[in-house]
């Protein structure tokens, strides 16, 4: 009997604000700048690339482009978009150990 795989999209599994923040969280922890502008775009496909091109002005096309795996986003547009789903960041000291 073959088995069948369906592909995971993390974007099916962020419902809620809550969820959100978690998730970006771990991803900025990671440092990887590609890596948080990826999981920036996931977020913006679950609340809807459409919706989220009317709020920001930016195009459809450029939402995918700048955060795809190979995206990189300008400051600006990572702030736009952040806060047109209704997150920020904060800054926080790390006291090494």
């Amino acid at each position: 009997m073959a088995e069948t795989f369906t592909e995971f999209d993390p974007a099916d599994y962020l419902h809620t604000p809550e969820a959100i923040v978690e998730f970006m969280n771990d991803a900025l922890e990671t440092g990887d700048a590609g890596y948080i502008a990826k999981a920036l775009g996931v977020v913006a496909r679950a609340k809807g690339m459409t919706q989220l091109s009317k709020e920001t002005g930016l195009s459809r096309e450029q939402l995918y482009r700048s955060f795809s795996a190979k995206g990189n986003p300008t400051l600006k547009t990572f702030l736009t978009v952040m806060k047109a789903l209704g997150i920020d960041m904060t800054a926080r000291l790390h006291v090494a150990h």
